[in-house]
């Protein structure tokens, strides 16, 4: 099968779990024998725009009908089988789907995160869930300057998400959701439940796993209010206050409250920041953990850090609602905490520390729920399924008349 992935990637400065995936991905579909190609764009580019070039991307996220062109253009000489498309924001644009309708391409398109019904793609608010513009307009999230807390910067990303929602819905011949409980709320939303599957990321095998009992609880994520890492520090405090729990917590990642989090971890022995690590130093420090922990305050699409942890045999201490839900079982393969609840979390944290021999339990069934549906064999089966039931359901349009929005030549919305 000949694929075409568009991806915008991410800021490097930011490690990315979309990212990780595109290229895992990427590889995955390579080593079965499939001719892979990749179209992107990179935010890091941005820095090294005139001023006028800076201040233009704002008007393109929207619609960038450059990428049009040129990646028709791309369609025309290469006629992939399918395109592939992940993040669009800020260079690609929807756009990207009007190409794949000039060439008359089948597309699929992974849904990471909420974008398609909340500008920001978080379904939070000021740390709380909040789905006011789902299912109507995006005007709220204009008003609240829900992306980076500005008005202004949120205006590109509304625009966008209500001139381009049909060229979305009917532009896409297979979307693939990442959780049983993101595609919950894309059809509650109204998007085309027939076209909504889910396929979970999948995730490499690891080069180590956990062989005792662990050194540590382990936070491995960006620093920021909707991965609940000030949620995590309440909670410590809490556990330190009563004495602890006989193992630290070692913090990784960056981010936007990296200055909180070092200032709260200095000088305590019972917390160790690492910063930002390379993948194999993550897999290691995974490997050497009690458990790992997850408390987003947001309803997290996914969840592949838990994921990771299951890989490698260690269970998850994660917050009980979103993805979590249907990734982590309660009990058996980690522990669900009460969402946003310091004291829900301190619990889950003191059980879990308390009893290695449930700790064990819990790890190995979390590596037979990995082995069943998150290895790199499940992952390229549902990946290669998909991309099939996207080809064939065009084959069968194409025999019966095509009635979808936005096929001319001409529409640019």
């Amino acid at each position: 099968m000949h694929v075409l992935v568009v991806h915008n990637r991410y800021n490097s400065a930011q490690p990315s779990g979309e990212n990780r995936v595109v290229d895992q991905e990427v590889a995955l579909l390579r080593a079965a024998g499939h001719r892979v190609e990749v179209f992107e764009r990179r935010s890091d580019d941005i820095a090294g725009r005139s001023l006028l070039g800076k201040v233009a991307v704002p008007l393109l996220v929207p619609w960038n009908p450059g990428v049009r062109t040129e990646l028709a253009g791309r369609l025309r000489t290469g006629r992939p089988d399918v395109v592939h498309v992940h993040n669009v924001f800020p260079l690609l644009s929807p756009a990207v789907l009007a190409a794949c309708a000039d060439v008359d391409v089948p597309a699929v398109a992974t849904l990471h995160n909420y974008t398609q019904v909340c500008p920001p793609g978080t379904l939070q608010r000021d740390g709380r869930p909040c789905a006011e513009c789902v299912g109507s307009t995006p005007l709220p999230a204009v008003r609240h300057g829900c992306y980076r807390g500005s008005r202004l910067a949120t205006v590109p990303l509304a625009v966008g998400l209500s001139v381009n929602r049909r060229r979305w819905w009917s532009g896409v011949d297979r979307f693939f959701c990442i959780s049983a409980a993101q595609r919950e709320v894309l059809v509650r939303a109204g998007m085309p439940a027939g076209r909504l599957a889910v396929k979970h990321n999948f995730v490499p095998e690891p080069e180590v796993r956990r062989s005792g009992p662990g050194e540590h609880l382990l936070y491995l994520g960006r620093l920021a209010e909707a991965k609940g890492i000030r949620l995590l520090m309440a909670a410590w405090d809490e556990i330190a206050a009563d004495g602890g729990v006989g193992v630290p917590l070692v913090i990784a990642g960056t981010g936007p409250l990296e200055r909180e989090v070092t200032a709260w971890a200095a000088g305590r022995d019972d917390v160790r920041y690492a910063g930002l690590l390379d993948p194999a130093e993550c897999g290691r420090i995974v490997a050497r953990s009690v458990a790992v922990v997850a408390p987003s305050t947001w309803l997290e699409a996914f969840g592949l850090v838990v994921v990771e942890a299951m890989a490698a045999e260690v269970p998850a201490v994660a917050a009980g609602h979103g993805a979590f839900v249907e990734l982590v079982e309660d009990g058996v393969s980690g522990l669900l905490h009460r969402p946003g609840e310091a004291a829900s979390l301190a619990a889950c944290l003191r059980r879990i520390t308390a009893a290695p021999g449930l700790g064990r339990e819990m790890g190995e069934a979390a590596r037979r729920r990995y082995e069943r549906d998150f290895s790199p064999a499940v992952g390229l089966e549902r990946l290669v399924e998909g991309y099939r039931t996207a080809i064939a359901g065009r084959s069968a349009m194409a025999r019966g008349g095509d009635t979808r929005v936005g096929r001319g030549d001409g529409d640019s919305t």
